[in-house]
């Protein structure tokens, strides 16, 4: 019976995002990034009108269009600080996902007047856009680093946020306007796990900033199937946040070390873990809702909705009944998985594969 329940789920889900996607056309930027290719290929399936891929990287989309092959992509070179590039990028199109962004966050730190450019002024650019042409929905993906920020990217994605989330002022706007919280996604460009990898490759040492450092981490898969979700269930002003779990990256790369020296000839042993220091604009831990937004979270099983009230002094909205569970556990406080269970995930998704 479970079973039948399962199998009946996942055919209302499926039902539920073919009905979003079919026939429409969609618009990624970024769509060349780690998240971004993963919902054109995603997406795909769903057999929407057009997928619009819009990156500034010339060799990436001419690799996603040689890769996939497929007569429902356009790839459009252009970057989103160029607001009238956008403007013809955007015409016609149904639903946009916002991927674009500088994601480092060592080289927003240094970098923080292009951080600005790309995070705050080319989002703010796709939103004006986006209203203008009266697309139907917009999802922008953003960062538990947006949460409480210390560094450049995080504050520079919590600008995003806002412009996001008030971006339907006014009586005329048709455009629905959500946004995605993210934490890491394993195995993305630039994550730590191809980092790891290298080094173990090259016979170490294997760096980390601290041995008390801990993550928020989701499968490239859940990153993208709660980004899509997300396109079917907003309903505009909202932040979706999946209820993620917690590595510690100590216990990652010794797993990582063990698992994959023998690959490469060496003895684990051999291969020394080295304490680097935490980097600039870096946190040890990092959390998925402050404490103000915790009183207009709606719990939705798996994921939880952050409502955010029209721009009303003291307004709470009245989700009581939704409420009750998430103050009972803190979406904050992830699970930290054991040793053992870190090893099961990276087995589950051939994370120790060298050829991955």
């Amino acid at each position: 019976m479970k079973l039948k329940n399962f199998h009946r789920s996942l055919l209302s889900k499926e039902k539920m995002l073919s009905k979003t996607f079919l026939g429409r056309d969609i618009l990624i930027t970024g769509g060349c990034g780690s998240i971004g290719s993963e919902i054109v290929r995603q997406l795909l399936k769903y057999k929407p009108k057009r997928i619009r891929i819009f990156d500034n990287n010339e060799s990436g989309l001419f690799n996603i269009q040689e890769d996939l092959k497929s007569p429902l992509i356009r790839v459009l070179v252009g970057d989103i600080r160029d607001k009238e590039r956008l403007r013809l990028a955007v015409k016609g199109v149904d639903i946009v996902f916002h991927a674009a962004a500088l994601k480092h966050v060592p080289l927003c730190e240094y970098n923080p007047f292009e951080a600005i450019n790309t995070n705050v002024i080319g989002t703010q650019n796709l939103v004006e856009v986006s209203r203008e042409e009266q697309v139907s929905k917009l999802i922008a993906i953003s960062t538990d680093k947006a949460v409480n920020p210390i560094n450049t990217m995080g504050a520079t994605k919590l600008l995003a946020e806002k412009l996001v989330m008030t971006a339907d002022i006014g009586e005329n706007c048709k455009t629905k306007f959500s946004c995605v919280r993210f934490g890491n996604v394993l195995n993305s460009v630039g994550s730590v796990i191809p980092i790891f990898k290298r080094q173990i490759k090259e016979g170490g040492p294997v760096t980390i900033t601290s041995t008390n450092m801990v993550r928020f981490f989701m499968s490239m898969s859940e990153a993208v199937a709660l980004v899509l979700k997300t396109a079917s269930l907003s309903n505009g002003r909202d932040i979706f946040i999946l209820k993620m779990r917690k590595i510690m990256i100590l216990d990652l790369a010794e797993i990582m070390i063990e698992k994959m020296a023998p690959k490469y000839r060496y003895d684990p042993k051999d291969i020394k873990i080295k304490v680097i220091g935490v980097r600039p604009g870096e946190k040890v831990d990092e959390y998925l809702v402050t404490d103000e937004e915790k009183e207009n979270l709606i719990d939705l099983g798996n994921l939880s909705v952050l409502k955010i009230p029209k721009m009303i002094p003291n307004k709470k909205l009245k989700h009581k009944r939704f409420i009750s569970r998430i103050n009972n556990q803190n979406i904050n406080d992830g699970k930290i998985l054991s040793k053992q269970e870190v090893k099961v995930l990276l087995d589950r998704y051939n994370l120790c594969d060298p050829e991955f």
